[in-house]
């Protein structure tokens, strides 16, 4: 199966009739239950360090060297586990913990940033925004509204991989000084980038949703239903970043 998706970029199931057998059990394969139980879990270890992060960001209790840490360490955390997924009921918890530290401390400075236009927090905001994209998806992946086609993969791929491509591009000529004004512009433009990368980040949910779903059909390892819980959450943070850097533009133009 193809998702664009880096955690679940490959197949990552062939051969797992064959390995199993008829001896495969719900205590020793992935199942669609446990992998909601464990990304659930990992969300109450992000929520918690964010927390933490988002109330002590600014003071002693917050060493400032936390913040590169915890943004470094967490894409190191997940490549370790993209590349060994075995090693995801480790990891995925740990690659929660320190998205937790940076999304908090990201979250307090945007809300001390539009603290005036935005007196209960753009954070909070994005939060619940997040969250109510997050069970509109799967309500719609559900009940069937939408079905996840090749096609429509293969477009969410594409889409998604030219704006990774976009954003590493900018990101180089950012080194030089220069600015890709759609990223961080608060004219109709730039808004209506933002949109349509909270709309890719969306349909991205649905193809997680789905690897989750494969690999319960087809009687995955045990260790998957923490490695779909890493792949739904990594989905998630990109999702809310976005929402949080929609939010900050729209507040820019009030």
């Amino acid at each position: 199966m193809t998702s664009s998706n880096p955690a679940f970029s490959q197949d990552m199931f062939a051969g797992y009739d064959q390995v199993y057998g008829t001896e495969r059990t719900r205590s020793t394969v992935t199942t669609v239950q446990g992998s909601i139980s464990k990304t659930f879990l990992l969300l109450g270890i992000l929520s918690f360090t964010a927390l933490y992060s988002y109330n002590t960001f600014g003071s002693a209790n917050f060493p400032q060297v936390l913040l590169p840490i915890s943004a470094i360490g967490g894409f190191i955390v997940a490549m370790i586990t993209i590349f060994r997924p075995t090693t995801a009921p480790i990891t995925a918890p740990i690659y929660a913990a320190l998205e937790g530290v940076f999304l908090g401390a990201i979250s307090r400075i945007y809300d001390i940033q539009f603290a005036l236009k935005y007196p209960e927090g753009i954070a909070l905001q994005a939060v619940m925004l997040t969250c109510g994209v997050m069970l509109v998806m799967l309500f719609i992946y559900a009940t069937r509204l939408i079905r996840v086609t090749e096609k429509l993969q293969a477009g969410i791929v594409a889409a998604t991989g030219a704006l990774a491509l976009f954003y590493l591009v900018s990101m180089v000529l950012r080194l030089f000084g220069v600015e890709m004004p759609l990223i961080w512009s608060t004219s109709l433009a730039g808004i209506g980038f933002s949109l349509f990368v909270v709309g890719l980040a969306a349909f991205n949910l649905m193809l997680d949703f789905d690897f989750i779903e494969k690999a319960a059909y087809a009687g995955a390892p045990k260790y998957m239903e923490w490695y779909g819980a890493f792949g739904l959450m990594v989905t998630l943070i990109w999702l809310y970043l976005e929402v949080l850097r929609l939010l900050a533009k729209l507040a820019d133009r009030r």
